[in-house]
């Protein structure tokens, strides 16, 4: 896979269309709100579902960004996370940028393999003994699996966030690899870059 051109991305125009849309939304309210015989209330429910909207496609345009220069098989890693997603398997994936990663990682179990989404649908499938870890990916290679990861300390009071979301956001506080993960209970996909946790929705980033 080429490189994404983030400044040519369809994404890009994507997200200003929607950010027009919804200051046009926002205007019109200004302009209605002294009329008592409209009622506000189901303007601000669509513009709310909108903001929810472009903040997902937000987030898939910078994740993009933030990994085409780093993994050949961004596609790979995108539909693996789909089919994931889709049938509930959690997941944590680390891609390592200019940051050596190494030091930070526990226990894992080499694998030395190229970057496939047959192989990462495997890895984490329920039962296989390396499905309960990390993996570490560099470039196009899976190096090891089952890695253990530091947790972030700044959220442990965040009950909603379990060990596999704490673990991105710890790695992702002390490098500048960027973590998927893909959530056992709910399926939700989310990606974590520098100390941050962002959801995405699949079916945006798909290549």
């Amino acid at each position: 896979m080429n490189q994404i051109r983030c400044d040519e991305s369809p994404m890009k125009e994507q997200l200003k269309k929607h950010i027009q849309e919804i200051s046009d939304a926002l205007h019109h309210s200004l302009q209605i709100i002294d009329n008592e015989n409209h009622c506000m209330l189901s303007d601000l429910e669509a513009i709310q579902e909108r903001f929810r909207r472009v903040e997902s496609i937000a987030a898939s345009f910078y994740m993009q960004c933030y990994l085409s220069a780093f993994s050949i098989q961004y596609s790979d890693l995108s539909i693996a996370v789909d089919h994931l997603s889709k049938r509930r398997h959690g997941a944590l994936i680390v891609i390592q940028r200019n940051d050596p990663i190494g030091e930070h990682l526990h226990n894992g179990i080499p694998v030395g393999a190229k970057v496939s989404y047959s192989l990462l649908e495997s890895i984490f499938y329920p039962g296989n003994p390396l499905h309960d870890g990390a993996v570490f990916i560099s470039y196009d290679q899976i190096v090891s699996a089952a890695n253990v990861l530091p947790l972030s300390a700044t959220i442990v009071e965040n009950k909603k966030l379990g060990t596999r979301h704490r673990a991105a956001i710890g790695i992702t506080e002390r490098t500048d690899a960027l973590a998927l993960v893909v959530s056992e209970e709910t399926g939700q996909t989310s990606f974590a870059y520098q100390g941050q946790l962002h959801p995405i929705i699949m079916s945006d980033i798909i290549v």
